[in-house]
Parts: C-alpha cells; structure tokens; sequence
C-alpha cells in the first residue's frame, strides 16, 4: 500500500489503485462544486478532477501558501481522481492477514471509508477505501452530489486551460522513490549510492515496457523482474574462462603471504575461483583466503563441495581431483582457504587484506551497514589492495579508490 499522513495521522490506500504520485499547484476552479473540490487539473491532456482529502474528511488544513501540494493520482473504476494529502511517505508490503477491521473508535473518518488498520515499524495505519470513497452509490448528502457532480462532468466543464505544472524532474524522484522504498520490502535490497546509477537507469527503461498505468512495483514477482540484469555473471558459481581471462590481468603479481576476504561467500563457488585464479598466477604465493557467510548449511557444505566435472571449465582441471560422488578441489586449493560462518552486520576482526571480492552481498544490507562495511573493508585492505564488487556496484565514497576496467570487469584499487 502507498502510505501518507492526514492531520499528522498516517494513512494507507491500496497500491493497486494508485496510477502516480505527482506535485502540483494552482488548480483550475469550478464554479459551484463542493469546498473540498480544488478544481481540474490537466494531466498530460487528461483533465482530472483533483479532492482535498482533508476538506472531504473535515481535517485542519494550513492556511498558508503550501506550494506544490502533495497529490495521489487514483485509477478507480470510473474515474481517474487526484487527492491532496500533507505528505506522502512511502510504500509498505504488507500481507492482507495482518490487516484488522476498523473500529468505531476512528471518529476523524466515517467508518464506512475505512478498508481497515494495519500495524507496521510501530506505526498504525489507517486503511482506506478509495472506491467507496468515490462510489456514486455511497454519495447521499448534498456535498456528495455536488462532487459526482463535477467528477462526471469534467470533461464537459467550460474551464480555462490550466497550467501545466508538473515539475518532471520532481515526479521522476517522487515516482522512482516509490521503487526504491518498495525493494527492501519485497527482496531485502536497499537502494544507495552504491547501486543508484543502475536503479535509475533501470526506472526508464521500466516505464517504457510497463507504460505510464503500470510502472509500480505490486508484489515479490515485480520487483524480481525490476531487478534482472543487476546480478554479476557467474553469481552462485565457478567463475568462467572468459571471466577469469579478462579479471586475471587485473590482479597484482602478489608475492610471500598474501590474505584474501570473501564476505558472502554462499557455498564457496567463489572462493574457489579466486583461489583458483590466484595460485596460478603464481604457485609458490602462501595464500589464505577467508569465505563468510551467515547460511549456516551453506558454508558448512562449501569444504567438501562437490561438483559434477563434466560441467567445470578447462581453467579448473589442474586443481580438481576425482571423488566417488564426482569431482572436489584438491588439497593445495582447500589448505588455502578458511570457510567461516559470520554476520557482516556484527563486528569481526580480520588480519590486514591484499583483496577483498564482495558481490551482490552489500546491496541486501540498509545503506547505513554498507556505508560501514565499506569503511571497514577501505581501513584493512593494504595500500594498493583491490575491492571487487557486484558489476552494477561501486563504493558510495569512491573517494581513495582508483577504478580498474576490463572488459565490463570492474576492479577498486585502494590509493
């Protein structure tokens, strides 16, 4: 649901009535409609009959000046109808069992306008029912008459022709953080500037294929589909030749003892490729490499992994041996690596890094962990230590960091 405030109180209306969320002003009046009426606006050619919310429910409204108002566009079943609320807060996944009946008790709004209440983040929320608000069958007192009145007869109104006064800019923003609120609900991903260029571009091309009726995200199976093409290649996965080819003349031709870091490490497909990549750029490297995660059956089965070789990639035969279940890594390849179960979000304690491969992990925590685990990862690397994020990721602060590129393959160097 698209949630907003009322007089300070917090309400919700079902998404799935909601069209967009714009700004506007100065409302074409119309003679003789009711005070909660604010005028006619012209959206884009279509000219929509725009409520005050609060009038209609008799809440206090600022007399002051108020700029841009706040305006939800609702599709309803015979009408498209602008309401202005006080402020729009942002979208909630909420399953409809969590949903409870009204109470009688709500006296600022008639009960019969309530779909129901709903608890969420210590916040209650006050549902409404967007159709009988604006069903002919509910208006019976004179105001309602007058509304439908003019509702119905939009099209036909003598009006002088509005201002255009959308600010685009300002409903791309509104309308995109409408998508970033909705991705941690439905997938736990967390918008930042660590992901922002690819949400944004993402938010275009989604409209063109969605159109300007459909764009939002309703449910899990939306935002999935939002989100193709964000993951890396060969996520969940031993990395290919050709990724391995164009990522190797990246790397530093490390010497002596070298540590790496593989925070998310899944069930180890990663850890063994880079271990893998590492050893044969040079052999005789001591080289420990650290995986974590916090799947506790995965990172107990990512030491004895076995994998079916026929589907391995020509880089690995030199480090694989031969099982009665199929294939494992031989011994060089599991003595180098210590897999871990841990939580990114509590503190660890880790021995300065030469590397630090982190992909599609950071993104699935609040911005505020990211812009803290990045600040941990930046203070243990060593000078001139590289970070490998997700593809579509890059460092919120990118300030201390040199970009290295291959082929797509993005590497950060620690100046």
């Amino acid at each position: 649901m698209v949630t907003f405030t009322l007089a300070g109180k917090d309400y919700g209306i079902d998404i799935m009535k909601v069209k967009e969320i714009n700004k506007a002003k100065k409302f074409t009046f119309v003679p003789n409609s009711a005070p909660f009426v604010k005028g006619v606006y012209n959206m884009r050619g279509d000219i929509i009959s725009v409520i005050d919310l609060r009038v209609f429910f008799n809440l206090p409204v600022s007399n002051q000046d108020r700029g841009f108002e706040n305006m939800i566009i609702l599709r309803l079943e015979e009408n498209t109808i602008g309401i202005l609320v006080d402020t729009i807060e942002k979208v909630i996944g909420i399953e409809s069992s969590r949903k409870q009946p009204p109470h009688p008790l709500f006296g600022d709004i008639n009960i019969k306008y309530i779909d129901g209440v709903i608890e969420n983040d210590n916040s209650l929320y006050i549902i409404l029912n967007a159709e009988k608000i604006f069903n002919k069958e509910e208006k019976s007192d004179q105001k309602d008459k007058t509304r439908n009145l003019v509702i119905q007869n939009t099209g036909a109104a003598n009006f002088q022709e509005v201002e255009e006064l959308i600010r685009q800019d300002s409903s791309l923003s509104v309308n995109l953080g409408f998508i970033k609120e909705t991705l941690p609900t439905y997938l736990g991903f967390y918008p930042s500037g660590m992901n922002n260029d690819w949400i944004t571009s993402r938010f275009e091309s989604w409209k063109r294929v969605k159109g300007e009726d459909n764009f939002q995200l309703k449910n899990r199976q939306d935002a999935e589909e939002y989100m193709k093409g964000f993951n890396s290649i060969c996520t969940g996965q031993l990395w290919s030749d050709e990724m391995i080819a164009s990522i190797s003349p990246l790397l530093p031709q490390l010497k002596g003892n070298a540590f790496i870091w593989n925070p998310g490490c899944g069930r180890g497909y990663e850890t063994y490729s880079i271990t893998c990549m590492m050893k044969n750029k040079n052999p005789s490297l001591l080289l420990k490499v650290q995986g974590n995660d916090n799947d506790l059956i995965k990172i107990s089965s990512a030491p004895g992994l076995n994998i079916e070789k026929a589907k391995v990639p020509s880089f690995y035969e030199s480090f694989l041996v031969s099982t009665s279940q199929g294939s494992q890594f031989n011994d060089v390849i599991k003595d180098s690596i210590i897999f871990e179960y841990s939580d990114l979000n509590n503190d660890s304690s880790i021995p300065p890094l030469d590397m630090i491969v982190c992909r599609d992990t950071l993104c699935f925590m609040p911005e505020a962990v990211q812009v803290k685990l990045l600040n941990y990862m930046y203070e243990n690397l060593k000078p001139g230590g590289l970070l490998i994020l997700g593809e579509n990721e890059i460092p919120i602060n990118q300030s201390g960091w040199k970009l290295l590129e291959n082929k797509n393959l993005k590497l950060f160097k620690k100046i």
